[in-house]
């Protein structure tokens, strides 16, 4: 009897580590499956989200190939116009190039007559003076003459070796009666004030007709060729930071040039014949 109830207690404490290990492994396995879920979970809110960009993406790349269709019409609309234009434009472009040949060919003269002057100037004022400068400045020809060859210091009466070089450049004015010249004065920054006179504009606008007047009555040139201007100190060279610079912005340039009218006439004589066929 004793072994019997040994075995049937044997039985149940077997029986029970079984449903024990039982119960873990299924415990085991739910967990498994709960975390399988959750991963799956967020894959598919995940792909959800996705979907909601990639519908807005097709509602816009809908929204673009409509527009786009739209454009292409309205573009075969402007081709068939277009296209009636473009013989005229082709026509237009050769008309075009006979007037560009023309004001080319205007301008090739303009510049024959400056290099012709620029040569007639330095034979006759000589380029080998460093105090005088003849050159070319955005197609018209200029002659620098320093002050200190031109005037004495803080005074705008000329001096005997600038009546000596104004006598040359009149020679080369008075060749060309249809050209008109430019005086301009120019003097550093240092102030000036000497009787009458305010300031340095007052000196360069003094020195420039003091320079107008030698030309037209000791040398002879017109008096409707001739302007004068004073600058003052507002346009140098160079900065007006040592007595060296200083000397180099104090200065007179004669610009020669032809007449506005006259270049104007020519351009409209250009246009004249244009029109003519010629």
């Amino acid at each position: 009897m004793k072994r019997v109830l040994y075995f049937i207690a044997l039985s149940l404490v077997l029986s029970s580590c079984g449903a024990k290990k039982k119960i873990a492994e299924l415990e085991a396995k739910n967990k498994e499956c709960q975390d399988l879920l959750n991963s799956t979970t967020m894959k598919l809110n995940l792909c959800l989200t996705e979907k909601d960009a990639l519908n807005k993406q097709i509602g816009l790349l809908e929204k673009s190939n409509s527009d786009l269709k739209g454009q292409v019409d309205n573009l075969t609309v402007l081709s068939a116009k277009g296209a009636q234009n473009v013989e005229k434009f082709l026509e237009s472009l050769t008309e075009k190039d006979l007037k560009i040949n023309r004001l080319q060919d205007a301008l090739t003269k303009k510049d024959s007559v400056t290099l012709a002057l620029v040569t007639s100037l330095k034979r006759e004022v000589g380029i080998n003076d460093p105090d005088v400068e003849v050159n070319v400045e955005k197609g018209v020809v200029f002659i620098s003459l320093s002050d200190k060859m031109l005037f004495k210091s803080g005074s705008y009466e000329i001096t005997t070796r600038a009546s000596e070089i104004l006598a040359k450049v009149a020679k080369v004015i008075n060749s060309k009666p249809d050209f008109e010249c430019l005086v301009e004065g120019h003097t550093d920054n240092v102030p000036y004030r000497n009787g009458v006179l305010l300031d340095n504009w007052d000196l360069s606008a003094k020195r420039s007709t003091a320079i107008v007047r030698a030309l037209t009555s000791q040398h002879g040139v017109k008096p409707s060729q001739l302007i004068a201007a004073g600058r003052g100190e507002f346009v140098p060279l160079v900065p007006n930071n040592t007595s060296e610079n200083r000397s180099i912005n104090r200065r007179t340039k004669i610009i020669i040039m032809p007449k506005i009218d006259q270049f104007y006439d020519m351009i409209e004589k250009e246009m004249k014949n244009l029109s003519k066929g010629k």
